[in-house]
Order: structure tokens, then C-alpha cells, then sequence
């Protein structure tokens, strides 16, 4: 109870700074696992007519209890042949109702980024996840918010979205669609050139090792569906759970 005051009371005081996409973006899941420890890598590569943006992050995650997984990034970026650290992420994700009790399992997650240009200020992001099953059909829905704090330009709270339906098919390989994107200020909507939305087909699946260990991944190929948004964008995440 504690844990979901503070996110409603964190929502409170966010609504008033630009979002931009990444590539290495991910879709975040609502469930949580006590004890879990993990290494997680992400990678994105995002092209369109003015070259190719790419992004990466490492980060080591715990989960803390049976409603909180809290996780560390470093988060790296690579534009015109030049790579660099980028900032420092800090990822919580809570779980707000048992798994499978109600039709639709509940999750919220607040990330914290500290750039390496303070220029650029801080970055506060909120989100609302969600998952249920139809028939063999997984499907996430997220809303998301996010804004930046003391930065040189300012900026409004952006309002961005995400999906996926996941079909099962074996324990190493599941199939399914990712879709996320941004539409612009949360209370007054950029026009759809303006708008980032993009979707592709998703590859999935969990390898295990023995014991806890295990190698979950993901990778999506995500096709520009708008104007504003890169051509195509390929991501990938690898997890190792132990």
C-alpha cells in the first residue's frame, strides 16, 4: 500500500519537458519476483534519412520484495561514429496486484535519469502497465509520462504509449508484435506528422541454465508508421537471471 501512495503521489507533482525515443526503448512487464537478480543488456539501432542513432544500457536489477524490483543503468549512446556514456538510470517497478487473481495484472513503474550534460536536466518517468491472457494470447498494454527537470530549455509532460501481443510456442521461441510511440504533450497532442508511432514482429525466449539461472531475450523489428518516426528500428534485450 505504501509503494502504490508513493506513485500516486509522484503523479502529482509531474505534470508540467520534452520525451524523445530511444531505440534501446523496451516493453516494461507488470510482474515482479522476490529474490530475482539480474544483468540486463539493451541495445537499439534507429535509422532514418539523417542517419543512424544508436543506443545501449547495462544495468544490474534486484528484486526487492514480492511488489518491488529496483534496478541500476548506464546507459550509452553512438551518433556519428562517436560513442559515449550518456547518463545513469534508475529503474523501480512494482507489482500492484497478484498475478492472475483479477482479469488484468497491474504494475507501475518511475525511472530516474541523471545525464552526463546537465544541460539537458533530469528526467522523471511514470507508468501505468498492465497484462492479460486471451485464450494462448498475452497482451501489454503501458501508458507512460515523462518530463525533464531543470534543463535549459524546459518543456511540457509528454505523454508516450506502448503494446504487445505475445503467442506462445515453445519455452526458446515465442512470436508475437511490439508497438510503442509518443503523441506529444499529455494534454494537448502534437498533429500525426508530429507523432512517433512505430511497430513490428517480436521474437522471444528463455533458455535455462540450471538452478535460478536462465537467458531470457527479445528482439523486435519496428517499422516507422508516421512522419516523425525512424524507418526502421531494431532492438534487442538480453537478460541474465540468477
Amino acid at each position: 500500500m505504501r509503494q502504490r501512495t508513493c506513485f500516486l503521489a509522484a503523479i502529482g507533482w509531474m505534470w508540467a519537458g520534452a520525451a524523445i525515443a530511444e531505440p534501446s526503448d523496451y516493453i516494461y512487464l507488470p510482474q515482479v519476483e522476490v529474490g530475482e537478480r539480474e544483468v540486463d543488456f539493451k541495445f537499439g539501432s534507429a535509422q532514418q534519412a539523417g542517419g543512424t542513432n544508436q543506443a545501449a544500457s547495462l544495468g544490474f536489477g534486484y528484486g526487492a520484495s514480492e511488489t518491488w524490483f529496483t534496478e541500476i543503468y548506464l546507459k550509452y549512446t553512438r551518433v556519428a561514429d562517436v560513442t559515449r556514456y550518456d547518463a545513469v538510470e534508475w529503474e523501480n517497478k512494482f507489482q500492484l496486484t497478484e498475478t492472475g487473481k483479477y482479469p488484468l495484472d497491474l504494475g507501475a513503474v518511475i525511472e530516474f535519469e541523471v545525464p552526463r550534460d546537465r544541460s539537458e536536466g533530469y528526467e522523471l518517468k511514470l507508468g501505468l502497465l498492465s497484462q492479460t491472457d486471451v485464450g494462448k494470447l498475452q497482451l501489454n498494454g503501458n501508458l507512460l509520462l515523462q518530463r525533464q527537470y531543470r534543463n535549459a530549455t524546459g518543456g511540457q509532460t509528454q505523454l508516450g504509449y506502448q503494446w504487445q501481443a505475445k503467442f506462445p510456442w515453445r519455452p526458446e521461441l515465442d512470436f508475437g508484435l511490439q508497438g510503442m510511440g509518443e503523441v506529444g504533450q499529455w494534454n494537448r497532442w502534437a498533429s500525426h506528422q508530429d507523432q512517433n508511432h512505430r511497430m513490428g514482429p517480436t521474437v522471444f525466449g528463455k533458455l535455462a541454465l540450471g538452478g535460478r539461472q536462465s537467458l531470457r531475450y527479445n528482439a523486435a523489428w519496428l517499422i516507422g508508421v508516421s512522419q516523425a518516426a525512424p524507418d526502421h528500428t531494431l532492438r534487442l534485450q538480453t537478460e541474465f537471471e540468477f
